[in-house]
């Protein structure tokens, strides 16, 4: 298996990503009536604001290729 050394960016991006992933999870898996309409903004800015630091806005193929790397199963 490979390993992949990620810069601070890349690792803060996917760090964030997966919060995100796990908020998601979270709101779902409740009863339907206590679900959020939508992910926190604060969750999803998060996200956003660290996928363009690491450089990776735009760039879903090179991203995920990262995600799968350090976070297999995710």
């Amino acid at each position: 298996m490979p390993t992949a050394v990620l810069t601070d960016r890349e690792r803060t991006a996917v760090q964030a990503y997966l919060r995100l992933l796990h908020t998601v999870h979270a709101a779902f898996d409740g009863p339907p009536e206590g679900r959020p309409p939508l992910v926190p903004p604060a969750v999803l800015a998060e996200a956003e604001r660290a996928l363009a630091r690491a450089g990776l806005t735009g760039n879903e193929e090179a991203f995920f290729r990262l995600l799968r790397t350090w976070c297999p199963g995710s």
